[in-house]
């Protein structure tokens, strides 16, 4: 069964920085990509940050030249490196691990930015 773990939300200022991370379990081959997605109260859930087995990143023209997505291929990890957060970058962060026939999602970790 395929799991994947997020960690690394919390509650930070304006301009500060975040790491989130996602470990997946229960899948050996097959990912095409990896990546991060965001859904703030009200609103739809949007892509933030993409990296395909091969390397190649996507990000939504929101968080680019802020955030950076990495990805750990021998132990199938992703990672998001966020930083000059916003105030409107809080919502949930969701993993998500696609493959050629379906797509898994973790359970979501929150991101608030506040002073």
């Amino acid at each position: 069964q395929v799991q994947l773990v997020e960690s690394g939300g919390g509650l930070v200022q304006p301009g500060g920085s975040l790491r989130l991370s996602c470990a997946a379990s229960g899948i050996g081959f097959g990912i095409t990509s990896m990546g991060w997605y965001r859904q703030a109260p009200g609103k739809q859930r949007e892509l933030v940050a993409t990296i395909t087995s091969g390397g190649s990143t996507n990000y939504a023209d929101s968080v680019k030249g802020r955030f950076t997505i990495s990805r750990d291929n021998a132990k199938n990890n992703v990672y998001l490196q966020m930083n000059s957060l916003k105030p409107e970058d809080t919502a949930v962060y969701y993993c998500n691990l696609a493959t050629y026939y379906t797509e898994y999602w973790g359970q979501g970790t929150q991101v608030t930015v506040s002073s």
